[in-house]
């Protein structure tokens, strides 16, 4: 083969990569130092993709990734909301352990504190190109938060959300288009916003040579307001919801074809998830500019939503495909989670963790692999500061004050553990607490401990 490692190096790579091979047509290592990518929507519903259930909305380049590869049914992002989601995903690290645990405006002046060492940072060690392109939201004044700053090379994105802008959110700041750390146009239409930063990350995969890189690519959409160009308008039986997820789904075609037609098709992992789940309790200051209640996507079966910890919240598409190295045709029930995705891409790039802070990811590659084995146990649903809810296995225990009203919601009445089996009842509508206490009074007494490690807030006895 030509530019072949030799064998014994090969064979090395492949046992720290990928773990004892499973088959023959699994057991052939990259060529090279492999490259890594990162799709990730932004408010999109667990059952947004056709993969995931949806009855009407088209994805078949998403679909197709998940049938080359692992889709997760239990996939878990760090954070029911944008800003700590994000911190869960770059540093392997819950928000709150790293310092921030809430979002982050376009009035802030501060953001994800400078001693947390991102994703980009430790590849770079191992010369990796990086780029990051799309929605930021770690911090961008002072200029030491912006992600030039925090281990990428180049930028090309918003800093914050798409939707802070007048009339939905009180702010003097203009929304700009950046380009690495200057602004280079007012953003008055996002209706190609997906399109362009598509071309973007095709021109960085193509720029890249020989050399390893990160793309990340975190989309504006579908967090409203949704908008979606001419091209792809009025082509889904979803409306215009529709539209913008399937604008999207050609986004991660393109984005395959083109590592395929580069030759580096079996030397990429390529990942894509959500931030959060769908925004269903939105405030009514977001029904504006034609903005609908149909516009904040499906969760499927799931109770809740974005800025909620019930799973609806936090358990988004998960698609982890890697010709070669990760088997076809793969689906787990398995937990994982964005906070695994960090450690899981600095061992398959031969990097190490510093071993100066606590992680909370495993390397979730021998699994990807072999179709089960996942280290992850337990997760625990943090709301801002406050620890709400743990996972193990299959059993959830949270632990929250009843609330009345979506939009604000407002404290109802003392705090309540519920307590459900999520193989059973992923819906979480019926709370087994009084069939399982001795259960749910362990999994009480490891909230208890993570909130005691991290100076979490507790909803226990009213406090």
């Amino acid at each position: 083969m030509k530019g072949s490692q030799p064998i014994s190096h090969r064979r090395n790579f492949l046992k720290a990569v990928c773990g004892s091979a499973t088959s023959a047509a699994f057991a052939q290592p990259p060529r090279r130092l492999p490259n890594f990518v990162i799709l990730f929507a932004d408010d999109m519903g667990y059952s947004d993709l056709a993969c995931y259930g949806h009855p009407t909305i088209k994805t078949p380049n998403l679909d197709r990734m998940a049938e080359e590869g692992m889709r997760f049914t239990s996939f878990y992002a760090a954070a029911p909301v944008c800003t700590p989601s994000r911190v869960g995903l770059l540093t392997g690290r819950y928000p709150l352990r790293a310092g921030q645990p809430n979002n982050l405006g376009p009035d802030s002046t501060d953001g994800l504190r400078l001693n947390e060492i991102l994703l980009p940072q430790l590849l770079k060690q191992r010369g990796y190109k990086t780029m990051a392109i799309g929605k930021w939201h770690l911090g961008h004044n002072p200029s030491e938060y912006l992600p030039t700053k925090r281990g990428f090379d180049s930028y090309f994105g918003l800093l914050y959300s798409n939707d802070m802008i007048e009339p939905f959110v009180k702010t003097k700041h203009p929304l700009h288009l950046m380009r690495n750390e200057e602004p280079i146009e007012l953003m008055d239409d996002q209706s190609m916003l997906t399109e362009r930063y598509t071309d973007e990350a095709i021109k960085f995969i193509k720029s890249a040579g020989k050399n390893p890189f990160f793309l990340y690519l975190p989309y504006a959409m579908p967090h409203l307001p949704v908008s979606t160009s001419v091209r792809f308008r009025n082509r889904s039986r979803a409306g215009h919801y529709g539209d913008v997820i399937e604008t999207i789904d050609w986004s991660a075609g393109e984005i395959l074809r083109t590592l395929k037609e580069q030759g580096i098709d079996n030397d990429t992992m390529v990942l894509f998830a959500s931030d959060n789940g769908p925004w269903h309790n939105l405030p009514a200051r977001m029904l504006q500019k034609g903005n609908e209640p149909w516009h904040t996507g499906t969760k499927g079966l799931l109770r809740g939503a974005k800025g909620t910890t019930y799973e609806g919240g936090q358990r988004v598409p998960g698609i982890f495909r890697w010709p070669g190295v990760i088997p076809p045709r793969q689906t787990s029930a398995d937990m994982a989670s964005t906070l695994d995705v960090l450690p899981t891409i600095v061992k398959a790039a031969g990097a190490a963790l510093p071993t100066d802070r606590v992680y909370d990811g495993s390397d979730l590659l021998p699994g990807l692999r072999s179709g089960s084995g996942f280290a992850r146990k337990t997760f625990y649903y943090f709301r801002g500061a406050t620890l709400e809810g743990v996972r193990e296995e299959s059993w959830k225990l949270r632990m929250a004050y009843p609330v009345q009203g979506e939009a604000d919601p407002q404290p109802a009445g003392p705090p309540i553990p519920e307590l459900f089996n999520l193989d059973y009842d992923p819906a979480e509508q019926y709370n087994v607490w009084d069939r399982n206490k001795e259960r749910g009074e362990i999994l009480l007494a490891k909230m208890k401990t993570m909130a005691k490690e991290l100076g979490s807030k507790m909803h226990v006895d009213g406090k």
